[in-house]
């Protein structure tokens, strides 16, 4: 743990050093934690003394952050971004995870892998990856080669969206609302609306802020869908009779519902009900970024880069189609209810 925390401030001291020479950072500490790490990876392999913390960094430390980013949503936000916009958001999300996905198969992509950048696009980046990872039994490789392409997309659209703005006329809040229902993490909404108008930014993330939200139901539903998978193949397993066959019984809610997510909810509720003081929000803020960013230094220490070069070109094909057709869902509905 220590050694992921040192590549993260070697990532937060790296990303400071660019805003001080270009008064922005192009490459955010989250992105420069996994490509450090990946490069120590490349020339040093991890020891087993190092495996246990790594592991813990890359999995339990991002699940309490995505709990901690639930003090950041309130039943408030999502009620005054009005009934045709949370449609919206709804409806791009739905749409964004199917086409996706389907991409991603017809490019010949395994079923985990396309399920990995579906959501990863249609949701909230790396977060998302991350958090649908365990629930889907994706190993390391397929996060990690996911989180990677994933990330170089989100800079650049990041460095793209402003200028896109520019020649397609957009009024500050359509641009807002578009740029919350594309670009993949809060900080790049907010990087990528600022140039616009102040209107883009609030609008933006709170958009996004909702989209995050969405996370917690496509959980619950890839867990549902996982568990009835599962008892299908035990069901038609041929190595297993049917008087030994282990009874799995009715699963508990532990089963079904990942616990970063039900304790994300319950955050939402205590901030909606005003029980989370302004100061705890700030810092819950922070320190969801912190343990985020840790655990994209562990996901890079555990990439073999080889294997990621040997998937490369599919998925960054699969990525990068996938991320067009968002963009043109969410023109389409910008335009078709009327979100200018």
């Amino acid at each position: 743990m220590v050694l992921c925390t040192a590549i993260s401030a070697a990532a937060a001291v790296i990303q400071s050093i660019e805003t001080r020479l270009f008064g922005r950072p192009w490459l955010e500490s989250l992105v420069l934690a996994i490509l450090l790490g990946t490069i120590i990876r490349s020339s040093w392999v991890p020891g087993r003394r190092w495996t246990r913390g790594i592991n813990f960094s890359a999995k339990f430390v991002l699940e309490v952050a995505v709990v901690l980013l639930g003090a950041t949503i309130s039943a408030g936000m999502i009620r005054s971004a009005g009934l045709a916009l949370f449609s919206a958001i709804i409806i791009v999300v739905i749409l964004a995870l199917v086409t996706s996905y389907s991409i991603g198969r017809l490019f010949g992509l395994p079923h985990r892998m396309a399920t990995l950048i579906a959501c990863g696009n249609s949701i909230c980046g790396n977060s998302a990856i991350a958090a649908v990872a365990p629930v889907i039994g994706a190993d390391g490789e397929d996060v990690a080669a996911s989180i990677a392409f994933t990330a170089v997309l989100g800079v650049a659209v990041v460095l793209a969206l402003p200028f896109l703005a520019i020649a397609l006329h957009m009024t500050p809040r359509s641009f807002g609302v578009f740029a919350g229902l594309t670009v993949y993490a809060v900080p790049q909404v907010i990087a990528a609306t600022a140039p616009i108008s102040s209107v883009s930014s609030q609008i933006g993330t709170l958009v996004k802020l909702i989209r995050v939200l969405m996370l917690g139901p496509v959980v619950i539903v890839l867990s549902l869908l996982t568990l009835k998978d599962r008892d299908e193949t035990d069901e038609s397993s041929p190595a297993v009779t049917a008087g030994d066959r282990p009874k799995l019984g009715r699963p508990g809610l532990h089963q079904l519902v990942p616990w970063f997510i039900v304790g994300f909810l319950l955050l939402i509720g205590a901030r909606s009900a005003n029980l989370i003081p302004a100061r705890l929000i700030e810092v819950a803020s922070h320190l969801a970024t912190w343990l985020t960013i840790i655990s994209m230094a562990a996901l890079g220490l555990g990439v073999d880069v080889r294997l990621l070069a040997k998937a490369g070109p599919r998925v960054s094909a699969v990525v990068t189609i996938s991320l067009f057709a968002l963009g043109g869902l969410a023109l389409f509905l910008i335009h078709l209810l009327r979100l200018t």
